[in-house]
Order: C-alpha cells, then structure tokens, then sequence
C-alpha cells in the first residue's frame, strides 16, 4: 500500500527534536504542511519509521540506528529519517555520523528548520561557532517564527561569541513571538546590562 500522506513521520520527528532542539510538539508538522511536502510513501517504510521512533522514546539508539537505516535505504526523498538518524547517533556519541545524516536532510530541504536547528547545536558543541552560526540562520532565514533557532542563535551569539548586539535581536525577536518566556527576559536584561558598559 502506497501512502500520500507524509504528517505522521513529521509527528514522529517532532517528538525526537525536542531532545536536541527544544521543539515544540507540533512544530514540525506546520513546517510540512506549509511546503505542502506530501509524497508516495510505502506503508512498510511508514511503519518501520514508527518503530525506529518508538525505540527512540525508549532510548533504544542502536537498535533505533539500524531500522533507520532501512528506511533510510528503502526511501531517501524525506529529510525526517535523515534528521532523526542523526539524533540517534548524537545521543550514542558519533557526531560524525549524525553530522552527516543532518548534512543529507539539508541536501534534501536546504532550508529544513529542525535539521538546521539540529546541526547549529552539534557544530557549537564541537567549537565550529561560524558554521552554528550559519546553520540557525539558515532555519530562520525561510522560518523567521522557529523558535528553538531563534534561541540558540541568540545563546550562540550571548555565550560563544560575545556579539551581544546579535544575542539582543534574537532575544528580543524569540520574546515577541513568545512573550510568555520569563527566562528569555532575564537574558534580555543581562545583555542589555553588559551592553550599557
């Protein structure tokens, strides 16, 4: 059976991003349905990409790897099996294989926020602060409303590089689109104190 509907795995990709992204639930699949990335997906392909999330959830990385891989044989037109490959492999330690899982899904949706937002936090863990940098601004150049982008740009920008005027914007962008966030607005007035001096 052949399947034109594609949210599911998007569902299934935004329960994983919350580990390394802060994704909300939900996030992702607005992402889907904004491109309107519908394709032909075999029910068997669907299926196992469940099971490989279900693992995930179970902590089961390995084990998650290697039905991801199947999938990932079977059908390579999504980002979603790349992006959570990826996020399987951090968790087991191999950046360098989760770097080059997030680096197909971008060769597949340049613009894939999830998988940019992804990659900007596995290049400022490993100290690559330009190539952080460029991997958020990627996400939020085509999605100025995404929010964990928003955030680690701004994090990026507060901590790693000390570009305090970039710390504040992002800042003060995440805060408009989320007002509600009083640890956002005690950054906001950190920076604004370390500006003033």
């Amino acid at each position: 059976m052949v399947l034109k509907y594609l949210p599911v795995l998007i569902i299934s990709l935004t329960l994983l991003s919350c580990a390394g992204g802060d994704v909300k639930q939900g996030e992702a699949v607005s992402y889907e349905k904004k491109t309107k990335r519908y394709l032909d997906i075999d029910s068997d392909v669907e299926d196992d990409f469940k099971s490989a999330i279900v693992l995930m959830q179970q902590d089961q990385n390995a084990q998650a790897v290697s039905v991801l891989k199947s999938v990932i044989e079977r059908e390579k037109r999504l980002p979603a099996p790349y992006v959570n490959i990826a996020i399987a492999y951090n968790k087991l330690g191999d950046t360098k294989a989760a770097e080059e899982n997030l680096i197909s899904a971008l060769k597949l949706d340049i613009a894939h926020p999830v998988a940019n937002n992804e990659l900007g936090l596995l290049y400022r863990k490993s100290g690559k602060f330009k190539a952080a940098r460029t991997a958020y601004e990627n996400a939020i150049k085509e999605h100025p409303e995404y929010l964990p982008a928003i955030r680690n740009l701004g994090i990026l920008c507060d901590l790693y590089i000390h570009d305090y005027t970039c710390a504040l914007q992002q800042y003060e962008e995440y805060l408009q689109l989320e007002p509600d966030d009083k640890t956002v607005s005690i950054w906001i007035a950190d920076v604004k104190r370390r500006l003033a001096k």
